[in-house]
C-alpha cells in the first residue's frame, strides 16, 4: 500500500538584516544586427530599494530604458519562482511567473523611465536557503521586449522571507554609525581621570563668610532668629563629632549596655 500526504515546509528569514536591506541594481546593453546592418545599443538600468521582502508588499522599481534602435520596444517586469530539488544525486527545476507588469511601448530614439512602479508580491511561500533536498529561490527580472530579437534581461535576486521589515529596519546602519560617531566625540571630549572636587576655602572665601555673618547680623534683626540660625551655616563645613556629643566616651558606653541587654541576631 502507497500513501501520499503534502506538507509545507519552510524557514523563518528575517529580512531586517543588513544583507537583505542592502539595495539591488544592474546595467545591460545591447546592440541589434540584422545580417549586416548594425542598428544602435539599447540600454537598460534597474535598481529596486532592497532585496529582502514579505507576501503582500510591494516592490519600487526604478529604472531607465535607452532605445537607440530603430525597432519599437517594451518594458516589462516580472517575478519569478525556481523549485529545486535534490535526490538520488539527481537535481530537478521547476520555474514559474508568479507577477508581472508592462511597460509603454518605447519609440525609436526614445528613453524611458521608471520612477518607482510598483510590482506586488502575491501570497506565495518563503525562500528556502539552508536545506540539502530542497531550494527555493525568487528573482526580479526587469527586461525589455525586442521585435525579432533576443531580450535585454536584467536579474536582480529577491528573498522572500517570514518576519516583516520593521518601521525602522532601513535606518539601522546610519543611526548606529551616527551612535558610534557620538561615541566616540563623547571619548574625545571626557578627560581620562576625574578631577578632585575643589577645598572649602576655594569655593567659599574669607570675605564671604564676614559678610554672611554681617548679613545674619541684620536678618536677625528683621525676621527672628530662625533665619539667622539657618543662613550662619550656609557656608559652613560640617561640624565635628565631638562638638555634636562632648562625652563621646559615655554614648559608647551606653550603646554597649544596650547590646548587652538585648544582643542583636
Amino acid at each position: 500500500m502507497k500513501v501520499k500526504k503534502e506538507f509545507t515546509v519552510f524557514e523563518h528569514i528575517d529580512i531586517n538584516t543588513p544583507l537583505l536591506l542592502s539595495p539591488q541594481a544592474g546595467t545591460k546593453e545591447k546592440t541589434l544586427c540584422c545580417w549586416f546592418c548594425t542598428s544602435g545599443p539599447v540600454s537598460l538600468s534597474a535598481k529596486i530599494e532592497r532585496k529582502g521582502y514579505t507576501p503582500g508588499e510591494s516592490i519600487q522599481i526604478f529604472a531607465e530604458i535607452e532605445n537607440c534602435s530603430s525597432r519599437v520596444v517594451v518594458p516589462k517586469a516580472a517575478i519569478y519562482q525556481t523549485q529545486t530539488f535534490y535526490a538520488k544525486g539527481k537535481i530537478k527545476e521547476i520555474k514559474q511567473l508568479i507577477a508581472n507588469l508592462r511597460g509603454d511601448p518605447l519609440p525609436s530614439g526614445r528613453t524611458g523611465t521608471w520612477d518607482g512602479k510598483m510590482l506586488k508580491i502575491p501570497p506565495v511561500s518563503p525562500s528556502i536557503l539552508d536545506c540539502g533536498i530542497i531550494r527555493v529561490e525568487y528573482s526580479l527580472m526587469v527586461y525589455v521586449d525586442i521585435p525579432r530579437a533576443v531580450n535585454l534581461t536584467l536579474n536582480l535576486p529577491l528573498v522572500i522571507g517570514t518576519i516583516p521589515l520593521h518601521p525602522f529596519g532601513s535606518r539601522t546602519s546610519s543611526v548606529s554609525s551616527q551612535c558610534s560617531m557620538a561615541m566616540s566625540w563623547l571619548g574625545m571630549s571626557l578627560p581620562e581621570r576625574p578631577e578632585a572636587p575643589p577645598n572649602y576655602s576655594e569655593v567659599v572665601t574669607d570675605e564671604q563668610h564676614q559678610n554672611n555673618f554681617e548679613l545674619n547680623a541684620v536678618r536677625d534683626e528683621l525676621e527672628g532668629s530662625l533665619f539667622a540660625y539657618i543662613q550662619e551655616f550656609r557656608f559652613q563645613p560640617p561640624p565635628l563629632y565631638s562638638e555634636i556629643d562632648p562625652n563621646p566616651e559615655q554614648a559608647i558606653i551606653t550603646q554597649d549596655r544596650r547590646s548587652d541587654v538585648c544582643p542583636s541576631r
